[in-house]
C-alpha cells in the first residue's frame, strides 16, 4: 500500500509518513485549515482517502459490516482470495463497513488504476468469478452488477450512476456516516488522513473545556438516543458540577428491535466515535470513559478495541496526551442485552456491576451518575456528531435540519420496504421522502399500511400522514417520538393488533420489575391483547366477557402505566398499544366483535373452508387434520366441521389444488 502522509491539505508542507503527535499538529495549525472552506469541504464530502489514490494496484473493497457478513460477504471473500491467488494477480483487498444499502449486499467495490471506484451489488461467492474476470482482465464492468460510482479526479465510468444520482443516495445528508463502507474501520492512518483527530487536537490546544461546552450547545445538538436533551447543556452541568472524578459513558446498548444505527457506526468507523468521546472527555475534564455495548455485537466490539489500542499506541489516548497534561483512559463494558439497560441510571447500576435497575431523579448523573460522580451519557450517534461541529462550526451542523432540531438524524429501515438499510437524512425531511424515495417504497405492489418509529418506546405513524415531517418536535406533537431511530415499515398484510402484541411482549419480558405499574401493568396489556387474538372455539362466558372489556380496559391501563412508572422505559412503554388503538381502533373491534383479523395473520381467529369445485378428494388434508375435523370420501369433495376446527391451518398447506378458503 502507498505511504500516507498526514497533513491538512495538499498545500501543507509539514506531513509525516506515521500517525503521531507531530501529525496531529500539523492537522491542527496553520491558517489553511481554518480558513480555506474548499479544502475542508474537500475532505467532509464523499471521498477517496489519500491511501486509495495515485496506485498501480487494483483495490477491492467488500462491505464486511455484520449485515454484509449475513448475505454472505465472509464466503465472498474467500472466492477473491481464492481467484486472485489462482490467476497470481497482484491486488490489495480492504474489509469496510456497511455504506447502508443492505438490501443488496454482499457489496464489493474495486478501484482500479487511473479510474474511479466502482460498486457492484449482490455479489455472492459464485458470481465473483464472472465480476473479476470482467474488471481485471478485460477492464468491463458487467451491466448487471454495477450498482453506482464515487465521484473523482479520474476517468469515470460510462453508463454508471454516480453515487449521487442513486435513489437511495442521493436525498442523504451523511455526515456520521460519511466513511462507512467507504474507508477501512482497522486503520488509524486512513482515518487521520482524512482529517480524524484533527477536531480533538484543536480541543486540546486552542480551546478551553467552557468553550468546547459553549460550541457544542450553540450548536443545537440534541441527544439522538431518544429524549432530545441538549448535548452542551447536559455537558455544562457536568463540568460546573465540583467534583476531581468525572465519568464520561457512551450509550452502545442498542436494543430496540428493527435498529442497528450504533452497531453499523462502530463496524464502519470507530474511530469517530472515540474521538467525540475523548473530546466530551475533556470538554467536562472526565479521565476515564466506558463504552457500554451489547455483547451480541462481536465484530463491533473487536473493531472497538482495535481503534482503542490504535489511538493509545499514537499517544491520541492514556496520559499527557498530545503533551497538553489531559489524561483519558477508556474501558469496554459489555453488557448482557438486557433493553432496560438503555435507560441511563439502569446503565449506571449496571457498569458499577449491580442488577440494572433505574433509579429516581433527580439526582441527575450529570451531578451524581456513575459511583456517585458527575456523569455524562450519550449515545453512538451523538458522539459521532461531535468532531464535525469542533471542526467545522456550529453554524455549519445548523445548515441542515430545522430550527429547534438542527443537523442530521441516522435511521434504520426494516420490515416491508424494498430498500432495507441505514440512511442519514437532515431533520426535518418528510416521512414519504424516506420511506417512497430512499426506501424505495412497498414491495411487490402491496399498499403501505404504517410505520412504527422509535421502537418499543415509539409511536405508529399511519399511511395518510407521510407529510409528516421527521424532527423532535414534530413528531411529539403527533404523539409518536424520535427514539434511537428505528423505522419498521409495515403494508397491508400486517395485523396492528399483533404489531402491539409483539412490542408488548418484547417490553413484558424486559421489564426490570422494579416498579409495579410497569412490572404488572405491561403484564396486563400482553394479556388482554393476547385474548383478543386467540381462538374463541373453546372460550369461556367468562373469557368471552374479558375480551368485550379488553379494548376500553386496555385504553385506561395503558394511560396509567405511563403516567406512574418510574423511568422513561416504563412511561413510554404502552406507546404501540395507545398509537395502534388510536389510528387502528377498527382492527381491535373486528377482533373483539366480529372475531376476525382483517389481515389474515391471526390464526385462532381465522375459519377455514373447503371449495367443493376445487376439492378432488385426495384426502391429503384429512390425513394432517389433528383434530379430525374434516370429512369426505375420497375422490369427493371434502368439508370441514368449523366446530371441530382448531384453526391450526395444516389443510391450506398440503392442499395440492388450492381448495382451502380461509377468511
Amino acid at each position: 500500500m502507498p505511504s500516507i502522509k498526514f497533513r491538512c491539505c495538499d498545500k501543507c508542507t509539514d506531513s509525516k509518513d506515521t500517525p503521531c503527535a507531530k501529525s496531529v499538529e500539523c492537522l491542527t495549525e496553520g491558517p489553511l485549515c481554518h480558513e480555506d472552506q474548499a479544502c475542508r469541504d474537500k475532505r467532509l464530502g464523499w471521498k477517496e482517502s489519500v491511501a486509495r489514490k495515485n496506485t498501480n494496484t487494483p483495490i477491492i473493497f467488500i462491505g464486511a459490516g455484520t449485515c454484509g457478513l449475513g448475505a454472505g460477504a465472509g464466503a465472498t471473500i474467500g472466492a477473491i482470495r481464492e481467484y486472485l491467488k489462482a490467476k497470481s494477480i497482484e491486488c490489495t483487498l480492504v474489509e469496510v463497513g456497511c455504506i447502508g444499502l443492505c438490501a443488496v449486499e454482499p457489496i464489493v467495490d474495486i478501484k482500479l488504476p487511473g479510474k474511479n471506484r466502482i460498486s457492484f451489488h449482490g455479489v455472492t461467492h459464485d458470481r465473483v468469478g464472472v465480476l473479476l474476470e470482467s474488471m481485471l482482465h478485460d477492464g468491463k464492468a458487467p451491466e448487471n452488477m454495477a450498482l453506482m460510482q464515487f465521484p473523482g479526479e479520474e476517468k469515470a465510468w460510462e453508463g454508471v450512476p454516480g453515487i449521487g444520482e442513486h435513489p437511495f443516495f442521493a436525498s442523504q445528508t451523511r455526515r456520521v456516516l460519511e466513511s462507512c463502507g467507504v474507508m477501512d474501520p482497522e486503520s488509524l492512518e486512513e482515518y487521520m488522513a482524512g482529517g480524524g483527530y484533527r477536531a480533538f487536537a484543536r480541543a486540546l490546544r486552542t480551546m478551553t473545556p467552557e468553550q468546547v461546552c459553549d460550541t457544542v450547545e450553540s450548536s443545537g445538538l440534541r441527544g439522538r438516543g431518544g429524549a432530545g436533551f441538549s448535548t452542551g447543556k447536559k455537558w455544562r452541568f457536568a463540568l460546573n458540577t465540583p467534583s476531581s472524578v468525572k465519568y464520561v459513558i457512551c450509550n452502545a446498548d442498542e436494543g430496540d428491535p428493527g435498529a442497528f444505527m450504533d452497531r453499523a457506526v462502530i463496524e464502519g468507523d470507530p474511530h469517530r466515535l472515540i474521538e467525540g468521546i475523548a473530546t466530551a472527555a475533556y470538554a467536562v475534564g472526565a479521565n476515564h470513559a466506558y463504552i457500554y455495548i451489547r455483547a451480541e455485537y462481536p465484530l463491533a466490539i473487536k473493531r472497538l478495541r482495535n481503534a482503542l489500542q490504535q489511538a493509545e499506541a499514537a499517544g491520541l489516548l492514556g496520559t499527557n496526551i498530545l503533551d497538553s497534561g489531559f489524561d483519558l483512559h477508556v474501558t469496554i463494558k459489555t453488557g448482557a442485552g438486557a433493553f432496560v439497560c438503555g435507560e441511563e441510571t439502569a446503565l449506571i447500576k449496571s457498569v458499577e456491576g449491580q442488577r440494572g435497575m433505574p433509579s429516581p431523579r433527580p439526582p441527575f448523573p450529570a451531578v451524581s451518575g456513575l459511583f456517585g460522580k458527575p456523569t455524562i451519557i450519550n449515545n453512538v450517534e451523538t458522539f459521532a456528531n461531535v468532531s464535525g461541529i469542533i471542526d467545522r462550526g456550529p453554524e455549519w451542523f445548523r445548515s441542515k435540519g430545522t430550527e429547534g432540531s438542527p443537523g442530521t438524524k441516522v435511521f434504520a429501515l426494516s420490515g416491508k420496504i424494498t430498500n432495507t438499510g441505514l440512511i442519514e437524512v437532515a431533520m426535518g425531511t418528510s416521512l414519504d421522502e424516506i420511506l417512497f424515495g430512499m426506501g424505495g417504497g412497498i414491495p411487490g405492489g402491496k399498499a403501505f399500511k404504517a410505520v412504527q418509529i422509535g421502537g418499543p418506546s415509539g409511536g405508529c405513524i399511519p399511511a395518510g400522514h407521510t407529510d409528516l415531517r421527521i424532527d423532535y418536535e414534530s413528531l411529539l406533537s403527533f404523539g409518536a417520538m424520535m427514539g434511537s431511530g428505528g423505522l419498521v415499515v409495515m403494508d397491508e398484510d400486517t395485523c396492528m393488533v399483533d404489531v402491539a402484541k409483539f412490542f408488548m411482549d418484547f417490553i413484558q419480558r424486559e421489564s426490570c420489575g422494579k416498579c409495579i405499574p410497569c412490572r404488572e401493568g405491561t403484564k396486563r396489556m400482553l394479556e388482554i391483547l393476547k385474548a383478543i387474538t386467540r381462538g374463541y372455539r373453546d372460550e369461556t362466558k367468562e373469557q368471552t366477557l374479558e375480551r368485550f372489556r379488553g379494548i376500553v380496559t386496555l385504553e385506561r391501563l395503558g394511560q396509567t402505566v405511563k403516567k406512574t412508572s418510574l423511568c422513561g422505559l416504563g412511561q413510554t412503554a404502552p406507546n404501540p398499544v395507545l398509537s395502534t388503538l388510536r389510528w387502528f381502533r377498527n382492527e381491535y373491534e373486528a377482533h373483539v366483535f366480529d372475531r376476525k383479523c382483517p389481515a389474515g395473520v391471526c390464526t385462532g381467529l381465522l375459519t377455514y373452508s373447503i371449495d367443493p369445485d376445487s376439492c378432488r378428494g385426495c384426502t391429503l388434508c384429512v390425513r394432517k387434520c389433528p383434530s379430525g375435523a374434516i370429512k369426505g370420501a375420497q375422490k369427493s369433495p371434502h368439508y370441514i366441521v368449523s366446530q371441530e376446527c382448531v384453526g391450526c391451518g395444516a389443510c391450506l398447506e398440503v392442499c395440492p389444488f388450492g381448495a382451502v378458503r380461509v377468511q
